[in-house]
């Protein structure tokens, strides 16, 4: 019994042994034309093999480039793309620039703070106000999600007045959505209550009935 470990290395583990195999056998047959329909063959299987390939741009070409490396770039076939070379996978990519500036607070994050210079922009009047309501009840949201303790509707108005200079505010007899609103418990305890009230009739109606 092979295992394995005794196995050629796997070059592309997703496409499985048999398909390596193919390539291997692909790269040893001599006529050209012969080589170039077991190719396109070969690519018909591998893209039955991983349809989910078949949301990636240029579906077709991520395939022809996965049969030249997985034979180890040593396939000469004619490919309907330019053949990869393999100075083109050892490239290092481009190191990722992370946004620069301080998070006044963190358990906000970045991007509220981003709809916070955007709602400043807009003219006062429902809009803006319908907006800023919005606003805050995400903060509130985002609190919770980030502390167990409750908050209050007053330190919510509070953080928003700061992060937004002053500019957007809430009238401070406005309320805000509840925390189980917010967390979506409202809903749960629906169907309990519900089911509750039928058993109790059910209840009922057999009591009723025995006398």
């Amino acid at each position: 019994m092979e295992y394995n470990t005794q196995l050629p290395k796997m070059i592309i583990p997703e496409y499985g042994r048999n398909i390596q195999g193919m390539i291997e056998y692909c790269c040893t047959i001599k006529d050209r034309d012969e080589r170039n329909l077991c190719a396109r063959a070969i690519i018909q299987v591998m893209g039955q093999l991983n349809p989910h390939l078949r949301d990636v741009a240029d579906f077709t070409h991520k395939l022809w480039d996965h049969l030249f490396i997985i034979s180890e770039f040593k396939l000469d076939v004619d490919s309907p793309y330019p053949k990869p070379s393999p100075e083109t996978f050892k490239e290092k990519p481009e190191r990722l620039t992370y946004p620069s500036g301080k998070i006044r607070y963190k358990h906000y994050g970045k991007s509220i703070e981003k709809i916070i210079e955007q709602a400043k922009k807009l003219k006062d009047g429902p809009e803006k106000d319908e907006l800023t309501r919005h606003i805050a009840n995400h903060l509130k949201k985002s609190y919770l999600n980030w502390n167990k303790d409750s908050i209050t509707d007053d330190v919510i108005f509070k953080n928003l007045q700061e992060l937004s200079g002053g500019e957007l505010k809430m009238d401070e007899t406005a309320v805000l959505s509840s925390h189980q609103e917010l967390r979506g418990n409202n809903n749960n305890n629906k169907p309990r209550h519900k089911f509750q009230n039928n058993k109790h009739k059910h209840k009922h109606n057999k009591h009723h009935r025995k006398h």
